[in-house]
């Protein structure tokens, strides 16, 4: 569903449409969070599809040892500056000193198949992608709590519905802000890039909608006369989000002169829904909003879903076969193993230039990266339909991350075994790591309940 925005906003805040102003609409309009560190940590989540094959995570420089432990999956850590990496990482060679390669970690609670919709998210099997599957906020949002900023969780997304070529404009997004809500992203880099920089770019219409806000505002107040019970926590709530959006609002023309010394450059190709461009061509794009994003504090965390199983990977140069993400997971054709590499690739080509840039960007007495986690993930495990045992993941840190984790290869016991971690685990390990003391985040994974295993808390090891 793309969204009328002006529309939305009348709908909505008059009680005329079947959506409430939830934190979901919160975050769609930007609604903000007070107060913000002087220099926050960021995240990034870079969703992938099809899985990760294990076997493409090895390095190829491993020992006769290593490379035995690897094959049975034993537990074991090697230093990345004494090995090679494996070719589709070879973008990141000159950042190895933040690399993680993490393996072991298992996405059983959240589940294997085409998608995890919110699951791989939330550490929690999500099905289909329904609002009563989604328990409770996702860990990006509970990141996002810990670090405000003005636009507090951004998300950006290239999925593709099936049967659709693309998407455009601001559409149903995966991550959640709370539960049985369902939060709202950018689907074309050209509506990313309006909406989050209209302050400086378009500020006729930031004028028109504050109009807008201070007349809405104004009606629903004057509603909660002679109101009481439910009906009046309902307009009160409404009242609420309407002033939040105009804090915001206030906040973002605070920032009016970092926002136009970061503001990206978009390549006209990406105008109207960028129906001519390439999914190299968007992924460049997203990653340069992503990166003024962050660089101008707009927000602190972004989750970018790079691509899914309709997403149009005939462009890719090395695509000879004209072959798609779906049957290449399937091993269709004679190169699909060849294929996820090359995929991997030009998402690595992105995860260098985030890296790249924000390391130049001067923050403290260091850059924007030294407060900055990427984290390129797979959606549904090891492969095309899981299994989910397994979830090899590429981790990009700075040297102010509260985890101990940089430059290094990682593998964590198997699933089901002694000591194993999952998803649950890695997610709680970043909550406690910057500020969040939960005891548990996510669901516990069933064989390791079976097998009487604990498996609650943090991943020790990985805490500095």
């Amino acid at each position: 569903m793309t969204l009328n925005r002006r529309e939305f906003f009348k709908t909505t805040a008059l009680g005329t449409a079947g959506l409430a102003l939830t934190p979901s609409f919160n975050q769609l309009l930007a609604a903000p969070e007070d107060g913000r560190a002087s220099s926050p940590h960021r995240f990034v989540f870079v969703r992938k599809s099809n899985g990760n094959l294990t076997n493409q995570f090895g390095l190829p420089s491993f020992s006769s040892d290593e490379l035995k432990k690897h094959e049975e999956k034993q537990a074991f850590e090697v230093d990345l500056d004494k090995h090679e990496l494996p070719e589709w990482l070879n973008a990141l060679d000159g950042h190895k000193e933040n690399m993680t390669i993490l393996h072991g970690i298992s996405m059983s609670v959240s589940g294997g198949g085409h998608y995890s919709y919110s699951g791989c998210m939330g550490a929690y099997k999500a099905g289909r992608d329904i609002l009563s599957n989604i328990k409770w906020a996702t860990i990006d949002f509970e990141l996002a709590r810990l670090f405000p900023s003005p636009f507090g969780h951004v998300e950006m997304s290239l999925a593709v519905p099936h049967g659709r070529d693309h998407r455009t404009g601001i559409v149903s997004g995966y991550s959640a802000p709370a539960p049985k809500q369902r939060n709202y992203c950018y689907a074309d880099p050209m509506t990313a890039y309006n909406e989050l920089f209209k302050s400086v770019t378009n500020t006729g219409e930031v004028a028109s909608d504050n109009a807008l806000l201070s007349y809405l505002h104004g009606q629903e107040s004057q509603r909660l006369n002679g109101l009481d019970g439910d009906e009046r926590l309902k307009i009160s709530d409404q009242v609420d989000s309407l002033q939040s959006i105009r804090d915001r609002n206030t906040k973002v023309a605070a920032l009016g002169d970092v926002i136009t010394k970061h503001l990206p450059k978009i390549d006209p190709i990406h105008a109207n829904g960028g129906s001519d461009a390439t999914v190299p061509e968007k992924q460049a794009a997203f990653t340069e909003i992503i990166v003024a994003a962050l660089a101008s504090g707009l927000t602190n965390v972004v989750t970018y879903t790079i691509d899914d199983l309709g997403s149009d990977i005939t462009s890719l140069p090395e695509n000879d076969e004209k072959t798609n993400i779906h049957a290449v997971g399937h091993g269709q054709g004679g190169r699909s193993a060849f294929m996820r590499n090359v995929i991997k690739t030009h998402h690595m080509k992105q995860v260098n230039t985030l890296v790249t840039r924000l390391k130049a960007i001067p923050e403290g007495r260091g850059t924007m990266f030294d407060n900055t986690t990427i984290i390129y993930m797979p959606e549904t495990g090891s492969g095309h339909h899981g299994p989910d045992t397994e979830a090899p993941m590429v981790i990009m840190s700075g040297k102010n991350s509260k985890l101990d984790i940089a430059g290094r290869y990682i593998r964590l016991p198997f699933h089901g075994t002694e000591g194993h971690k999952t998803l649950s685990n890695w997610y709680t390990t970043l909550l406690n790591a910057y500020g969040n003391p939960v005891k548990h985040y996510g669901d516990l994974d069933l064989t390791m309940q079976r097998n009487r295993l604990p498996q609650e808390g943090a991943i020790d090891q990985l805490m500095v």
